[in-house]
């Protein structure tokens, strides 16, 4: 049975993140997720989140699990999870320190947050979450919301390499939020796993979201290095071909990716790749190009293993 919707968002911003597209996909999610007759759900690309929290507020899912290959990520999700109360803590304290400085004394800042941030990832524990360990997931959402464009991006080295952003007050704490955000997410599995361990978990009756690393549109649009690995065309058909597995054993998935017909009219890659299940393209406000006036919307594809009603 549906829930009313509310308002629970992601605490990170999100490279592709599918904030602007939940209206969208709520007419692509499965009909037996609607009635309840699912009640099992599988996200093995998490990022920000955002359709993970729009599946709890909407349906009565009974176990959810999530996985992503990004330790940073997880460590900062479970933390929110298990040590919400100390997480706010540490941002208020960053916060009014950040906004009491100098445009030119925060940017000192900034470097200084980054360069401990790298030197200590190190040390940190990232199964068994300590003081250090919740430091550390603090320091990523600092650094998540005042860098350049909410990237998060690391270096063949595995270092968080993104530059200064130019905001004037950025939101470093939203402590009502994150409140909601770990309520929500208490009963999760949270998983530092590759995108196949999804498919040792699986149960008859679930529902798999895949959102992947996005296929580049173009040499500059690249982003797949939001962990220190790739994730080329080579991982696009190992996906693919778990998804044909998946879809033997019965459960439902739906997966987002890049359309390459916005840039080549003549590749079908995921047509190809994806030929025998739905695909279609909805529009999306991303930019493909970097001058800002010449940016315009484009088409996402999205493929089910199940008929849309």
């Amino acid at each position: 049975m549906q829930k009313v919707k509310n308002q629970i968002k992601p605490f990170l911003k999100w490279a592709g993140g599918k904030g602007q597209l939940l209206d969208k996909f709520n007419s692509y999610y499965p009909n037996d997720l609607k009635t309840g007759n699912i009640k099992n759900y599988f996200e093995p690309f998490l990022g920000g989140g955002a359709v993970l929290l729009n599946v709890l507020q909407q349906f009565d899912i009974k176990k959810a699990t999530v996985y992503d290959i990004n330790k940073n990520l997880i460590l900062t999700w479970r933390t929110v999870q298990q040590h919400v109360d100390a997480l706010i803590e540490i941002l208020e304290t960053l916060q009014k320190k950040y906004h009491s400085l100098s445009t030119e004394n925060r940017k000192e800042f900034y470097y200084k947050k980054r360069e401990q941030f790298n030197y200590n990832g190190h040390k940190i524990n990232y199964l068994n979450i300590d003081a250090d360990s919740i430091q550390h997931a603090a320091d990523i959402i600092f650094l998540n919301k005042t860098c350049f464009n909410g990237l998060f991006r690391f270096n063949s080295k595995g270092e968080f390499n993104v530059p200064m952003g130019r905001y004037k007050n950025p939101k470093i704490l939203d402590a009502e939020n994150l409140q909601l955000v770990s309520d929500l997410i208490k009963n999760v599995t949270i998983k530092n796993s590759e995108f196949t361990g999804v498919e040792s978990d699986l149960v008859s009756d679930s529902f798999v979201y895949f959102d992947p690393p996005y296929r580049p549109l173009s040499n500059t649009s690249s982003f797949t290095a939001y962990s220190n690995s790739s994730f080329g065309d080579v991982q696009q058909k190992e996906l693919g071909k778990l998804f044909n597995r998946i879809h033997l054993l019965g459960a439902k998935q739906m997966l987002s990716n890049s359309d390459p017909k916005n840039t080549n009219p003549e590749d079908t890659f995921f047509d190809d790749l994806y030929r025998d299940f739905n695909v279609f393209r909805i529009p999306a406000k991303r930019a493909i190009n970097s001058v800002g006036g010449k940016r315009k919307p484009i088409n996402e594809i999205l493929v089910t293993n199940y008929q849309v009603k």
